[in-house]
C-alpha cells in the first residue's frame, strides 16, 4: 500500500470480528512505533501488549463496566489484541541532565510541554499507520481516570510509567458504533492552515 493511501485510509475502528490477529503484525507495528522521533533521542516509552484472550478480558474488567456493556464496548471488547502505550517523563528529566544535555536541575518547567507524552503520542500513531498497512483497523482511545490504578496493578505498569491511552488491533466487522467522523465534516485545510501569518 502506498503511503498516502494508508493516511486515506485510516480510520478509528470500533468493531471488532474475533478473528486472531497474526503476532507478525504487532510486532511490525510495534518495530515502527519504536521508530518514532523522540527529544533528545530520550525513547521514554514503553509498550504494553495484551494478546491472549485472558489478558484482553483483564484489560476490559479494569477498565468498564462488562457485564451489560453498550454497542461501542460490545464491539470493542472482541479486538484480540491491545496495546497500552506508556509515557516515562523521567527517562526525559534523566536524558537532558546527561553532560550533553546539562539540565541537572531536572527543572520540568523547562517542558513547557509534556514531549514524553508526545514522543509516545507520535509512537502511537505509527502503530495506527502500520495496521492500516496491514489491512486491519486500530482505535487509540483514553484509559478512564478512575481505571489507571486498576490497570497499573493488574499489569503491574511502573510508577514511572504513564498510560497515555490503549489501541485496539484487530479486524474490522461490519456495522457496530461509528466515530464522530461519521456525524461531522473534517475542517477545510483553509481552516487550519496559516502561512506566514495567523
Amino acid at each position: 500500500m502506498e503511503f498516502q493511501d494508508v493516511v486515506d485510509r485510516r480510520r478509528m475502528t470500533r468493531s471488532y470480528s474475533t478473528d486472531p490477529v497474526d503476532p507478525a503484525i504487532v510486532d511490525r507495528a510495534l518495530r515502527n512505533a519504536v521508530r518514532a522521533p523522540s527529544a533528545g533521542f530520550s525513547q521514554g516509552w514503553g509498550f504494553l501488549v495484551l494478546d491472549t484472550p485472558d489478558d484482553v478480558r483483564r484489560y476490559w474488567e479494569a477498565t468498564a463496566e462488562t457485564e451489560h456493556p453498550d454497542d461501542w464496548l460490545t464491539g470493542m471488547m472482541r479486538a484480540p489484541v491491545v496495546v497500552v502505550p506508556c509515557s516515562s517523563k523521567k527517562a526525559y528529566l534523566d536524558r537532558y541532565a546527561e553532560p550533553d544535555k546539562g539540565w541537572t536541575d531536572r527543572d520540568e518547567a523547562r517542558w513547557p510541554q509534556p514531549f514524553w507524552d508526545l514522543d509516545t503520542a507520535m509512537a502511537s500513531l505509527l502503530i495506527l499507520q502500520t495496521v492500516v498497512d496491514e489491512g486491519l483497523g486500530a482505535l487509540f482511545f483514553g484509559i478512564p481516570p478512575e481505571a489507571d490504578a486498576a490497570v497499573r496493578e493488574a499489569f503491574g505498569i511502573p510508577d514511572d510509567h504513564d498510560p497515555v491511552g490503549a489501541i485496539t488491533i484487530g479486524h474490522p466487522a461490519s456495522g457496530g458504533a461509528t466515530g464522530s467522523a461519521a456525524r461531522r465534516p473534517r475542517r477545510a485545510m483553509d481552516d487550519v492552515v496559516h502561512r506566514g501569518r495567523w
